[in-house]
């Protein structure tokens, strides 16, 4: 996102600090706002003050071991090796993510509850300050603003019940007791009824003032990924709510052109993506003002060091993680996503150029390979490397793109998925749309059935390395085929883990060095140092404290 739309990393420069009883103080807040000081008047005075609760969306998806980590490592698609030469064992976390062993001290079960509950509290408070009138707006203004921080709040917590399940509902800035754990029954119910109850006052604009931020039908698709999850986060399935979602945003779409497929997937991932009418709800970045060091680092954590030479980056990457062979290989040959969206095969000096990239290790010219030996050992130059998202030459540590977590392909997959699992005709029809801008090249194969969809899967599961071999196959996998095209489709950003588990697969299969886990492994479980600090939790089953 640039200049000309709010950026995230500026304005946490104006999140809100301190109350009125501080206010004899000198004050030396530099770049914040004291509360009792601000009084926004207009759509941009607000956009400043709204915009520092958003900040943890970021944070929580894409610092490192956020959440989009927390959903690929552990799933089908992706892996970190421990890379020879390079390293990446870092005290075997990344085997663990991948073998399901993750322990409650590990990172990456902290950072998806810290951060997230970091937003959580950002909009409590700025929630007690304008129901306080420390922050001056009124009538409609400051009904619509409290609504929308309330959906943000929601969802905040459609994080946690995703990986936590049984999460402390906190509500109330003021309250200092300890919160108690809430059901995840209780927590879905929370997230449903604080949507509905506030969609009515979130605005119907898409984009300008509106972007990356709770409109009305980001909303409507968060209400949708709830329904679609219902099943495995309440035991009640709620398909046609889903579809009733869905049907909100995709009327929107079609009378106003606000929002539809882009006619090449990739476009939705350019540097400069912040117009794609694909685009629901993203995470705005500016590598000038977002600075945190991991804020967006897809290009160093996947690309080898000598990419530096390709790309002319301002860093040098660090060649960790890749693709899954067994993942690799369930592509069509000809779909375009798995051409466009993954680096591979002879690496070069420049982009489009011919002079080959040499390996630094002296073995010659570099050829990416869809191959890795085993969780525990392979060369730098060993398996397909993430490309989906455009990779800026001369880009910093941080990339200028802004990161999609809903868009339009998703709201017609949730559709198609939900009747899908109710016997309704069309499913097939809208697969089909998604595909067919993967399939230009063989348009005979975008054309998906309502009958296709519900075979199992193509992708060839059991475990593959240098270790075992086993055969285990996707056939038996009920609605395999659309989970295969779950993959295809997301691969990248971060829906993997949440979409085998609504399947079944997550914990019944196995690959690559990964082996079938127990069903608690469904949960993370809560970090020990949330553990620690409240009395009251009671740790997920399969894990101890």
């Amino acid at each position: 996102m640039k200049a000309k739309i709010l950026s995230y990393g500026l304005l946490a420069s104006m999140a809100l600090i301190g109350t009125t009883s501080c206010t004899d103080l000198l004050d030396k807040s530099y770049g914040s706002v004291v509360s009792s000081q601000y009084n926004p008047q207009t759509e941009a005075d607000i956009s400043y003050l709204v915009n520092a609760a958003y900040v943890p969306w970021r944070e929580t998806m894409l610092l490192w071991d956020g959440v989009v980590r927390s959903q690929e490592l552990c799933a089908d698609q992706d892996v970190i090796p421990a890379r020879d030469g390079v390293g990446w064992v870092d005290g075997y976390i990344y085997k663990r993510w991948h073998q399901h062993k993750w322990t409650t001290e590990d990172d990456g079960v902290l950072q998806g509850w810290e951060r997230t509950y970091s937003g959580i509290t950002t909009c409590n408070r700025l929630l007690s300050q304008i129901e306080d009138d420390e922050i001056n707006v009124q009538g409609d203004q400051k009904a619509d603003l409290m609504a929308e921080l309330k959906v943000l709040r929601a969802s905040y917590y459609y994080i946690l019940i995703d990986l936590y399940g049984n999460v402390p509902l906190a509500t109330d800035f003021k309250d200092a007791s300890l919160p108690q754990q809430s059901t995840r029954q209780q927590v879905f119910d929370f997230i449903v009824s604080e949507i509905n109850e506030n969609l009515d006052r979130l605005s119907e604009t898409p984009r300008n003032y509106y972007y990356g931020r709770m409109n009305k039908w980001v909303a409507h698709t968060l209400l949708a990924k709830m329904y679609l999850n219902s099943e495995v986060w309440t035991g009640t399935a709620q398909w046609q709510k889903c579809i009733d979602e869905c049907n909100q945003v995709i009327k929107f779409a079609e009378e106003t052109g606000s929002y539809g497929l882009e006619a090449n997937q990739k476009d939705v991932f350019r540097t400069d993506n912040e117009n794609s009418k694909e685009i629901i709800f993203a995470l705005p970045f500016d590598a000038i003002y977002v600075t945190d060091w991991n804020a967006f680092d897809f290009h160093l954590y996947t690309l080898t060091p000598e990419h530096q030479e390709t790309y002319k980056f301002q860093q040098r990457p660090w060649g960790g993680v890749c693709h899954i062979p067994q993942f690799v290989n369930s592509f069509d040959k000809d779909d375009i996503r798995w051409q466009e969206n993954m680096i591979y095969g002879p690496q070069y000096t420049t982009l489009g150029g011919s002079e080959p990239l040499q390996c630094s290790d002296g073995s010659g010219d570099m050829i990416l390979t869809n191959e890795v030996p085993s969780i525990d050992s392979s060369t730098p130059y060993q398996g397909y490397r993430w490309g989906k998202f455009e990779y800026a030459i001369e880009s910093n540590n941080v990339l200028d793109n802004d990161f999609p977590v809903f868009r339009y392909a998703d709201v017609l997959m949730m559709k198609a998925e939900s009747m899908m699992r109710l016997g309704q005709s069309g499913a097939g029809s809208l697969v089909t749309k998604v595909r067919e801008r993967a399939f230009k090249n063989a348009p005979e194969k975008a054309l998906v059935t309502d009958a296709d969809l519900i075979k199992g899967s193509v992708y060839d599961y059991g475990r593959r390395d240098t270790y075992s071999t086993t055969h285990e196959g996707g056939d038996d996998i009920r609605y395999g085929r659309f989970l295969d095209e779950l993959g295809w489709e997301f691969m990248q950003e971060g829906h993997r883990r949440q979409d085998m588990i609504r399947f079944g697969v997550f914990t019944t299969k196995s690959w690559f060095s990964h082996d079938k886990s127990d069903e608690t492994k469904n949960l993370y479980p809560i970090p020990s140092a949330a553990m620690l600090t409240n009395s009251n939790l009671k740790q997920n089953p399969g894990y101890s404290k």
